[in-house]
């Protein structure tokens, strides 16, 4: 079976201030190198529009409603000093839920053994009640509620790679022992959660922050000491990677030193662990990365790592 492909236009129309580090183009420069003919055999499909229904499933119905009625007609709204709406960011939000839930469909119907979600905005900062981190659906934690409620898997994890920790997901699950999160994170940095300490209320929270200017050794003895043996024993029958590719050394807004080798390494080490516990079951869903080299180079290589299934 093929790797699946899940992007759509809609989520260039996402725009942020002039200047952002979080734009379209960010988006252009994946869909670019995945266009490459090496990577030919991926199935492709557009992101379907997120259900309401499944959002609330992490967040609340206010806050949804109150998203969707500050969302303009014209010109942009400022949430917070990182993060606003456009008139095209709803309907971008939306296909970010839809592609993830369309691709565990996929995954966990057997159509494709993964599946890479290419959209926008990123989604892991995002609280039960909270829009922060240039997020505003958190749409790994959507992913993994959904499988289990849809699909009815008892335990799933969410594994982030993004330089930032996933505070939203963590939020989300902090008190749910059916799910596990594990993070690796340059810290001290935005957004200021992430510690060791941060364990959850049954244990199933593992964070393993990095300092700045760690590389891919520290990055993969970071997984190999703490993430993997922790993932192994939780036995999750789907993972979904929060891929953030922000902590390649090209990177604008942090300080670790990884190359693609590691993204590489670190998507066959999950492929793994989801081939012993999860039928090789793998949704992937493209978070933060500011270096649009560093973006593009990095996702071709978890790509191509995911099409080697």
């Amino acid at each position: 079976m093929s790797t699946l492909l899940i992007t759509h236009s809609a989520c260039l129309s996402h725009v942020m201030p002039e200047g952002h580090p979080e734009c379209p183009e960010r988006l252009q420069a994946v869909q670019q190198a995945l266009a490459q003919p090496s990577f030919g055999a991926l199935t492709r499909r557009e992101a379907p529009t997120g259900r309401l229904d499944d959002i609330t499933l992490c967040h609340s119905d206010f806050y949804v409603n109150e998203l969707q009625h500050i969302s303009p007609a014209e010109g942009l709204a400022f949430i917070d000093g990182d993060t606003s709406m456009s008139p095209g960011t709803w309907e971008a939000a939306l296909r970010c839920v839809g592609g993830a839930t369309a691709a565990v469909d996929a995954v966990m119907g057997g159509e494709t053994a993964n599946a890479f979600v290419a959209t926008r905005p990123p989604g892991h900062h995002a609280e039960v009640a909270k829009p922060m981190g240039f997020c505003f659906f958190d749409n790994a934690a959507i992913a993994a509620r959904y499988a289990q409620r849809k699909h009815g898997i008892g335990r799933a994890a969410v594994v982030d790679f993004d330089v930032h920790h996933g505070n939203g997901t963590q939020d989300i699950f902090w008190s749910d022992p059916t799910v596990m999160y594990c993070s690796t994170h340059e810290m001290p940095l935005f957004p200021g959660t992430g510690a060791f300490s941060e364990r959850g209320e049954h244990n199933t929270v593992v964070n393993a922050p990095l300092r700045a200017g760690d590389g891919g050794e520290r990055f993969r003895e970071a997984f190999e000491a703490l993430i993997l043996p922790r993932l192994k024993a939780f036995a999750p029958e789907l993972i979904v990677i929060s891929a953030g590719f922000d902590a390649h050394w090209r990177d604008p807004l942090a300080n670790i030193r990884l190359q693609e080798s590691d993204y590489t390494w670190v998507t066959q080490k999950l492929m793994e662990v989801a081939d012993a516990t999860a039928g090789g079951r793998i949704v992937s869903l493209l978070e933060g990365g500011y270096d649009l080299q560093g973006l593009s180079d990095s996702v071709a290589a978890h790509v191509t790592a995911l099409m080697n299934a």
